[in-house]
């Protein structure tokens, strides 16, 4: 990862797409059930935030090891995300 900067970036670009895109869904399925959504929303906030707390806390001299494993756990959580959001 090029920067910290970048890094929070990335990872504000993800989940806001993802939210973004849960409400399209949200929008377009009027009769649908939205608990699910509404939960995949909450889930995705928790993940910017856990993410985030994680990047911030980030101290000590293997900072380019810590920074691999977020962004490792970035992947993981966003690969997660969307296997629900696509199950919608």
């Amino acid at each position: 990862m090029a920067s910290i900067k970048l890094l929070k970036k990335e990872i504000n670009n993800d989940i806001g797409d993802l939210i973004e895109e849960i409400y399209l869904w949200e929008l377009s399925n009027p009769d649908a059930d939205l608990a699910k959504s509404e939960q995949l929303i909450d889930d995705a906030i928790n993940a910017f935030d856990g993410l985030i707390l994680k990047i911030n806390a980030v101290k000590g001299d293997d900072k380019k090891l810590q920074f691999k494993a977020i962004e490792k756990e970035r992947q993981k959580v966003m690969t997660s995300l969307l296997k629900k959001s696509a199950a919608l």
